[in-house]
C-alpha cells in the first residue's frame, strides 16, 4: 500500500535535495538542471517548478547583497 504525501511536503523534499546536490555555492546553471531533475524525481507540477526557480533565484540574490 502506498502512502499519499502532500504536495507541499514533496516541494520541501525537493528543496532539501537540490540544496544537498548543489553544495555551498551553487551556480545558477547547475541549480536549473537540479530543479528540472527534482521536478521529475518528486513528481512536481509546473507551479511547483516555478516556485523552486523563484526560491533559488531569490536566495542567490540575497547572498549577493550580503
Amino acid at each position: 500500500m502506498s502512502t499519499v504525501i502532500p504536495q507541499s511536503e514533496l516541494t520541501r523534499r525537493a528543496i532539501d535535495w537540490i540544496c544537498e546536490k548543489a553544495g555551498h555555492a551553487p551556480q545558477p546553471a547547475r541549480v536549473r538542471v537540479l530543479v528540472e531533475e527534482a521536478a521529475m524525481r518528486f513528481n512536481l507540477g509546473p507551479l511547483e517548478v516555478e516556485f523552486l526557480e523563484r526560491f533559488f533565484e531569490e536566495a542567490a540574490a540575497g547572498e549577493k547583497q550580503s
